[in-house]
């Protein structure tokens, strides 16, 4: 399972469901459940499904979506980023108990996760269902 790092406050706005829209400055690929790991804090505290990629976006596709992204749209600027994606979550879940996992050095953006660590992630799922 990939962890994908992410910033308070943030990280809780996707888990809460109000933040659908994760902005980030490349594309990716992946589409899948992903963990989702709060930043410099060692921890999975939850997932979701990283269903989509939109992009790069315009800076008029941006202000038209800017709530799906817990932007103000009057605030929405293109300028943090050289070209701006959306990765489209869905589907979270907040883990009850956070899971610790080790980071690897140098890592930014993507975790791989240890089987053992995917296994807690996957069971604390399967009691909260």
């Amino acid at each position: 399972m990939r962890g994908l790092l992410i910033r308070c406050p943030f990280i809780d706005q996707i888990l809460d469901g109000k933040k659908v829209w994760e902005m980030r400055g490349s594309r990716t690929l992946v589409r899948e459940q992903i963990a989702l790991i709060a930043s410099a804090s060692g921890t999975v505290i939850g997932v979701c499904d990283l269903a989509d990629c939109i992009g790069p976006l315009t800076a008029e596709q941006y202000r038209k979506n800017a709530r799906k992204a817990r932007t103000i749209p009057s605030e929405a600027k293109l300028s943090y980023y050289k070209q701006t994606y959306a990765w489209v979550m869905k589907n979270p879940h907040r883990l009850v108990k956070p899971v610790p996992y080790a980071h690897p050095p140098g890592a930014i953006i993507w975790v791989r996760l240890e089987p053992a660590v995917e296994k807690k992630i996957r069971a604390q799922l399967r009691k909260q269902q």
